[in-house]
């Protein structure tokens, strides 16, 4: 039978067009997070490379950090916010169930009547974004779409608990994405192991602490040294499968930007993946801690803005976390 269905009127490919970044202005070092673990600054920094961190004041909402970055990725594309036709946010601190955060996002940049929902994928959301947005642009349902990382971590971090308190940032990252006549955004190798879902996980149910079978608010959680070694040597199997589904080799490369969840873990990677020393590699961690979601826009921002990678250059972006779930690709930077 044949079908009656008209074809979708897409563009051959996807690119990103822009990309912006957002950090609260209150940077916290080290020393803040000593007042409340006992630790010291060398272990910190020998165990996650992380410095110093920013934590959004209560202003610096997930929306308003939002669409600060959105309004610079929008600038960057060349583009309008009118012609945005769909909003993606990843985020896991958006505390109200619904409606979606992007749908506020979208209606404060002046997007008129876009697709607008959020996803929740943790610290790969970025990536499973990035891999939605392509598709509706290749399919013709939207010509350009925002995606943005967010995330306000300093609301779910127990700084009582002293495997996680010094960890988490807060912070926004976003990129336009928009029609390409050549591939510009390869094949993306995402997956889950839900198996081990535990791992990284909110302490409590919500409605554990709103019935008051617990008095703590809930926070994030993790298993260290478990998530370590899966990230070390099943993110970089990973990261290799992108690289072969892109068609290119780590020679290839001009620029790694993996999750920032850890100094080590991204150190250990570059190892594992032999990359070449001509390689720039994102360490945006060090200042601004693991932001999960957000990590990925905003260690692409600052390379860009830095002078550290430039337009053109071929990115391997592989992020991983919470569920456990990952999404690597091979992109073009904007």
């Amino acid at each position: 039978m044949s079908t009656k269905i008209k074809p979708s009127q897409g563009a051959p490919y996807a690119r990103i067009m822009g990309v912006g970044g957002y950090r609260p202005t209150r940077v916290v070092p080290n020393e803040v997070i000593l007042e409340t673990i006992d630790s010291s600054d060398e272990w910190i920094r020998s165990r996650s490379g992380i410095a110093t961190r920013h934590w959004a004041s209560p202003e610096e909402t997930v929306s308003a950090m939002s669409v600060e970055a959105a309004g610079k990725a929008i600038a960057d594309a060349g583009i309008t916010p009118e012609q945005i036709g769909g909003v993606i946010v990843s985020t896991v601190s958006h505390f109200k169930q619904t409606p979606a955060i992007a749908t506020e996002i979208a209606d404060k940049i002046g997007a008129v009547k876009p697709a607008a929902f959020d996803i929740s994928a943790g610290c790969a959301g970025f990536g499973y974004g990035l891999t939605l947005a392509k598709g509706m642009v290749v399919e013709g349902s939207a010509q350009y779409v925002l995606v943005i990382g967010v995330e306000r971590l300093s609301d779910l971090t127990d700084l009582g608990d002293r495997a996680t308190a010094f960890l988490f940032g807060d912070g926004a990252g976003a990129v336009v994405v928009g029609p390409s006549k050549e591939p510009q955004i390869g094949p993306t190798v995402w997956g889950s192991e839900g198996d081990k879902s535990d791992t990284i996980k909110q302490t409590v149910p919500w409605d554990d602490y709103r019935n008051g079978t617990v008095e703590k608010f809930p926070a994030i959680t993790q298993e260290g040294q478990a998530v370590f070694r899966w990230a070390v040597f099943e993110m970089a199997k990973v990261a290799q499968q992108a690289l072969d589904a892109a068609g290119i080799s780590a020679d290839d490369l001009d620029v790694f930007i993996p999750h920032q969840a850890n100094m080590r873990i991204i150190d250990s990677m570059v190892k594992t993946l032999k990359l070449p020393e001509h390689v720039t590699v994102a360490r945006d961690v060090e200042t601004t801690g693991n932001t999960s979601a957000a990590s990925i826009p905003l260690a692409m921002e600052r390379l860009l803005a830095t002078g550290q990678a430039k337009s053109g250059d071929t990115a391997l972006v592989i992020g991983f976390g919470a569920g456990l779930v990952y999404a690597a690709t091979v992109v073009t930077l904007p």
